[in-house]
């Protein structure tokens, strides 16, 4: 049904793609591209549950703030945990982008990457959140879809196309045929889980209590899942638990590879499980195409090779693979009735 109001405010709206992650928000912007970048934190007052800070400001603050401040992710596993304060956030980044327009726009239309595993409950939660925080139209899109979208896939062809999405909380692994999703798996084991495989193997062979943030900053730095050309160190700080003294260890690169395997293999193990209910059809199409890595834990050194040596086919990273998502669910929205069927539960705002 042509709805004129609708049509008039679509030629000034401003459309929104978001990439709500556990670790990081991006936001790209219809002829801007990405405009936000951030971590997914936010300090709030323990006792009043006001934001006092969000984004980068909020992460900087982690194991750092006073007894009535905490810093948290009010996002775990790639779903909503904090409501109201993932709401909070929402309504930041997307007040933040609208200020870095020069001319004011209506309310936006936003499409949000959502798990492909979440429940319905959940898919609301998203959307709830959306539309309070101040779009005009919500749209919900499964991440390796708008992974796919993002990367340049041709999931709109017969042929057969294959994602694996790893972010801060979750995988998720597809493969696409005619604009849909034949095979799907999405686990709970990602780049949070890796942090915590190094926190584990520092606390257990060490006798060193570090925290999340070293334990992210060796994995970017040294953190690999093949062997590498020319293996590295890098040092652990943190509290040795034996006598609460302030220590230092040096780590190589083979000991974290080891420390991050019991991660890295069961995203290899749900490859291969996708891979095998997979049509044969489509898996003759992936040996000649080949399977794309997106998300930001896709970045780890030496995971496309540790893929293929696995699976005995290609496996490459795609261009800007942390932003896929976000541009993904943006190019949605250049396109709506062309991607209408990549949506799992399209909303309007104004008649919810």
């Amino acid at each position: 049904m042509f709805r004129p109001l609708d049509w008039i405010l679509g030629l000034f709206s401003l459309d929104i793609g978001i990439d709500l992650g556990t670790a990081n928000t991006l936001v790209y912007i219809r002829d801007r591209g990405i405009v936000i970048n951030e971590p997914s934190w936010v300090a709030i007052n323990k006792k009043t549950r006001r934001p006092l800070a969000i984004g980068a400001e909020a992460r900087e603050m982690v194991g750092r703030t006073p007894g009535d401040i905490v810093a948290i992710r009010p996002l775990r596993d790639g779903v909503i945990s904090e409501f109201e304060i993932t709401e909070a956030m929402l309504d930041y980044f997307i007040k933040k982008a609208h200020e870095q327009m020069i001319v004011p726009f209506p309310r936006p239309r936003v499409v949000v990457g959502v798990p492909s595993g979440v429940t319905e409950v959940e898919k609301r939660a998203v959307y709830d959140a959306t539309i309070n925080a101040g779009a005009r139209d919500a749209f919900l899109i499964e991440e390796p879809m708008a992974a796919a979208i993002g990367a340049g896939l041709p999931i709109n062809e017969t042929r057969g196309s294959m994602i694996v999405d790893i972010g801060g909380g979750t995988t998720e692994v597809a493969v696409f045929s005619m604009q849909g999703i034949v095979v799907k798996r999405s686990i709970r084991v990602a780049g949070d889980e890796m942090d915590e495989d190094i926190l584990q193997y520092a606390r257990s062979k060490y006798n060193l209590l570090i925290g999340e943030r070293m334990a992210e900053r060796v994995k970017i730095g040294i953190g690999s899942a093949f062997p590498l050309p020319e293996e590295r160190t890098m040092t652990l700080r943190g509290r040795n638990l034996i006598n609460g003294l302030p220590q230092a260890v040096e780590i190589s690169s083979i000991e974290l590879r080891e420390a991050m395997s019991p991660s890295v293999n069961i995203i290899v193990d749900t490859v291969r499980d996708t891979l095998d209910e997979t049509p044969p059809e489509l898996v003759a199409d992936l040996m000649e195409a080949g399977i794309c890595l997106a998300g930001g834990g896709a970045q780890i050194k030496g995971l496309a090779e540790r893929l293929e040596d696995a699976v005995k086919m290609r496996v490459w990273l795609a261009e800007d693979s942390m932003t896929c998502v976000a541009r993904g669910a943006g190019k949605v929205l250049e396109n709506l009735e062309l991607w209408e069927r990549a949506l799992v539960g399209l909303h309007r705002g104004s008649t919810h």
